[in-house]
């Protein structure tokens, strides 16, 4: 009977050894919940890492090539030189403790691909990737990455709808949607947006007005719209279109 408490005593030693680890991974992982690892530092991935830095994000490079590792020493919170398809390189390095991983590599597929697919087996809830094609993007997908983007593609095509019309910024997300920053045609100048029935007409909402000189606010229908105003409105993306190019 008096062996009973002993054998409890003993166990609490090594529960408490046990927990020492879980404890001190957990703190690791919460402590990389707002970091960013962005592997491939390119002239998308550098841009992109340099941009979360500016924004007081901590990010962890890294890269292949010692010259663009030296390049970007300084500038972000770490960054390494890695070959990222290696698991037990990227182990070592706690990508795995991260919650958003970017992969940058375009042109070497290979590298693309495998590096996305570990990113994918460490459980990261949210794993970017960018693609050079339709066909790179698809494995991508299929591999299980959540965000797939195109920024050679999207960047052309952004910029083609600003040559072509009168608008001045452009951003279009899926389901046939998009905003436009423009200036307002003629007839609804003057005008509260609720009168100008600029809904009815063009199919359109605008969300937001800029005066010269003055910051964006937020449209209501009795916001009135002026000369020289810049307008953002919202619609289906033929719609915007059309309105932007209204004269």
């Amino acid at each position: 009977m008096a062996k009973h408490p002993a054998s409890s005593k003993k166990a609490a030693p090594d529960q408490g050894r046990g927990a020492r680890p879980r404890r001190r991974e957990a703190r690791r992982r919460e402590a990389r919940r707002d970091s960013v690892v962005v592997i491939g530092l390119g002239r998308f991935g550098s841009a992109l890492a340099m941009e979360l830095a500016d924004e007081d994000t901590e990010v962890l490079g890294i890269d292949h090539r010692a010259e663009v590792v030296q390049s970007l020493s300084g500038s972000l919170t770490h960054v390494v030189r890695a070959d990222s398809t290696k698991e037990e390189i990227l182990r070592q390095l706690g990508v795995h403790e991260f919650e958003r991983a970017v992969v940058g590599i375009g042109t070497d597929l290979e590298a693309s691909i495998l590096t996305a697919s570990l990113l994918v087996s460490f459980g990261i809830p949210n794993v970017w990737a960018k693609a050079i094609s339709e066909p790179h993007g698809r494995i991508l997908t299929q591999l299980g990455v959540h965000h797939v983007v195109y920024p050679e593609h999207d960047m052309g095509q952004r910029v083609a709808h600003l040559v072509r019309g009168r608008m001045l910024d452009y951003i279009e997300f899926e389901d046939d949607f998009a905003m436009v920053k423009t200036s307002p045609p003629e007839d609804i100048i003057g005008l509260t947006l609720g009168n100008s029935g600029v809904r009815t007409r063009h199919g359109v909402t605008v969300v937001a007005v800029k005066r010269p000189g003055e910051g964006f606010t937020y449209a209501t229908a009795d916001t009135v719209v002026e000369e020289g105003d810049t307008i953002i409105v919202a619609g289906h993306t033929r719609q915007t279109e059309r309105f932007s190019e209204l004269q």
